[in-house]
């Protein structure tokens, strides 16, 4: 019923879930580890706010190739051949950034590389726990999903400015690499080898991947879903981006901005937490845009010279409104043809990182041109159309199955 709210402890007693969002978990917190890494090193060698920003954002842009080329193959093979592969393409790659003295060009182009098998991934991990949890039950693994994130990414920024000062950004990879390893190998012996989805069709690989994508965007309820879920974050990630050059132009503490950014994680883990189990479902969905209306304000700040006190407490209302996500994935997941929900959520995710790859080199660009603080408020002022736009036509109501027809059913 509509009025349901399945729990975190409901959701976590499901064997395959509870696997996957422990490894994704550790995954997340390894890749931020990577990201920050690489951020310092490339920003040391080329002193350019540019790269920075695309350095932040290198394996998102890429991943439109995977989603659309090789984007069927959740729906083909055994999930956790796919997860296992995953990560151990992860570790590998952050073994080869901490030894093989790779140029700053090399390094990037690896990065974006493994960034275009990460929706096959994604996509292996949506349909699974579309699979394992039903109702409330799926809108609530998903936002665990979120929380996992949130925290990881604080003990990965908290722990790699750490580990940046005590070992160096090359020594940083190297547990970067473990991590990664360490998930693979949990997958391998704890994941049950599930069999594969069974999708059947005569199409090749590719021929699939891009038929599936087609079908997917041609059918209105889900385009506006994807939409909504990928804007906002492109916007905003631009904004985020330019934090460290930010903090290094308005001549913050050593250190900063990695608190800063620390901060954007608090606010999304708290928020998750208030909106997830404070909120009905169908309260979620209504507070979809103004959500988005949170998120986009305090970027408008950044405009001015603002203290590093302010920016940290800016950063965590935007991570507040990070949280509107929340109340879209029941209605997407509802709107979902089930042959290709796999695809379907790693459409989603390659649209989400995309987006959130263009975001930086965008705004990043932008500072060719203006101040840095004047682009992220410009990112802002994006994000709050975007918020007007979410509210007309993607409305509650919008999804095939209403809310009101969930029901909480674990397996």
């Amino acid at each position: 019923m509509s009025a349901d709210r399945a729990t975190f402890r409901q959701v976590l007693a499901v064997p395959v879930y509870r696997v996957v969002f422990l490894t994704r978990a550790l995954a997340i917190g390894a890749d931020t580890l990577r990201t920050v890494a690489l951020s310092v090193l490339v920003f040391a060698a080329t002193g350019s706010a540019l790269l920075g920003a695309l350095t932040f954002g290198i394996s998102f842009l890429p991943q439109v190739i995977g989603g659309t080329v090789i984007g069927a193959l959740p729906d083909l093979i055994r999930p956790r051949l796919l997860i296992v592969t995953g990560y151990s393409v992860e570790a590998a790659g952050a073994l080869l950034l901490a030894v093989g003295g790779l140029p700053v060009w090399a390094s990037l182009l690896l990065v974006a590389g493994i960034g275009c098998l990460a929706p096959v991934f994604n996509g292996t991990a949506g349909r699974l726990t579309a699979e394992v949890l039903h109702g409330d039950a799926f809108v609530v693994g998903r936002s665990l999903f979120q929380l996992a994130s949130s925290a990881a990414q604080l003990v990965g920024l908290a722990g790699g400015g750490i580990a940046i000062a005590t070992i160096g950004p090359h020594g940083t990879l190297l547990i970067t690499a473990g991590f990664h390893l360490v998930a693979a190998v949990c997958a391998r012996l704890a994941l049950p080898d599930l069999p594969a989805p069974g999708r059947q069709g005569e199409r090749s690989l590719v021929g699939q991947s891009w038929h599936g994508t087609r079908e997917l965007m041609a059918d209105r309820v889900v385009r506006r879903l994807l939409l909504a879920n990928w804007l906002p974050p492109a916007f905003a990630v631009g904004a985020e981006s330019l934090l460290i050059p930010y903090a290094t132009l308005r001549h913050f503490p050593d250190g900063a901005a990695g608190l800063i950014l620390a901060c954007i994680t608090i606010g999304m883990f708290f928020g998750n937490l208030v909106i997830t189990r404070a909120l009905a479902p169908r309260t979620r969905e209504r507070a979809v845009p103004w959500l988005v209306v949170v998120l986009a304000l305090p970027l408008g700040a950044f405009a001015f010279d603002i203290s590093s006190v302010a920016a940290g407490a800016l950063m965590v209302v935007v991570g507040v409104g990070f949280t509107y996500s929340i109340g879209l994935q029941g209605r997407f997941r509802d709107a979902l043809p089930d042959d290709s929900q796999g695809q379907a959520f790693g459409l989603m995710s390659t649209g989400l990182m995309t987006f959130q790859g263009v975001g930086p080199a965008v705004f990043g660009g932008l500072t060719e041109f203006v101040p840095v603080g004047v682009a992220m408020g410009l990112a802002g002022v994006a994000t709050l159309v975007t918020a007007a736009w979410i509210a007309v036509a993607v409305g509650p109501g919008t999804a095939k199955t209403p809310v009101s027809a969930y029901r909480v059913e674990l397996r």
